[in-house]
């Protein structure tokens, strides 16, 4: 019913994901992120929050994706009709697909990447997920946008998309997690709210706001020097 692709970048330390469905409110649903921790996506049938948010608690305390998928999936007799897919604050990434899962679906990991999938057309949709990611150019929300375009041409989710969401978290800048929940064009949408997000006066209020790499920084006042 979904598909959705995690990603972790060495050098800025930036983690970026998004996702799109066939159904409502993706994003409330599925992405789950923290700029200290990494990123999770909890999908399927029967999507758990309570793998989504016990995942980023875990992935918070330092746990490998790897363990913190073991242990949530295996807890939960439930399993067999949801998804996960977890990226940890190394880059290291796990994923689940429970057996009941609607076809096709599966995870892939690739390096500092992981992209899962369920009721999409083919494996084609996971790995147009990742060619769309790594051959696309700009900002990482651009990235994404491209990956969930490429995935939407290579078979989508079969039912089509109704909603989508990216979600980019990065040490030099705010939180940018943009979603939408309903429309008939939701990537065309998406990218349209990411781009203008992009633009003043938007952007410079963003640049006002504190980041992890300055969690003190505010507008500078006039009259007063800045240090």
């Amino acid at each position: 019913m979904t598909f959705s692709i995690l990603t972790y970048d060495e050098k800025t330390g930036a983690y970026a994901g998004a996702a799109a469905t066939g159904s409502l409110c993706v994003g409330g649903w599925v992405l789950r992120g923290d700029i200290e921790s990494g990123l999770c996506a909890s999908q399927g049938t029967a999507p758990s929050t309570f793998w989504r948010d016990d995942a980023m608690r875990r992935l918070y305390a330092g746990e490998r994706a790897a363990d913190v998928v073991a242990d949530l999936t295996e807890a939960d007799t439930g399993r067999a009709y949801r998804q996960l897919a977890v990226l940890d604050k190394s880059g290291g990434a796990a994923g689940f697909t429970g057996d009941a899962s609607v076809p096709f679906a599966d995870t892939i990991v690739a390096p500092n990447m992981i992209v899962a999938g369920n009721m999409i057309k083919s494996p084609s949709v996971l790995d147009a997920l990742i060619d769309g990611f790594d051959t696309g150019s700009g900002s990482a929300a651009q990235r994404l946008i491209a990956a969930l375009c490429a995935a939407e041409a290579a078979g989508s989710d079969v039912r089509g998309l109704q909603s989508a969401a990216l979600l980019v978290l990065s040490p030099m800048a705010p939180p940018i997690d943009l979603r939408i929940d309903y429309s008939a064009t939701p990537l065309d949408d998406l990218a349209a709210l990411s781009e203008r997000v992009s633009q003043p006066p938007y952007a410079n209020w963003l640049n006002e706001a504190p980041v992890k790499s300055d969690r003190n920084r505010a507008p500078h006042r006039a009259g007063r020097r800045a240090t």
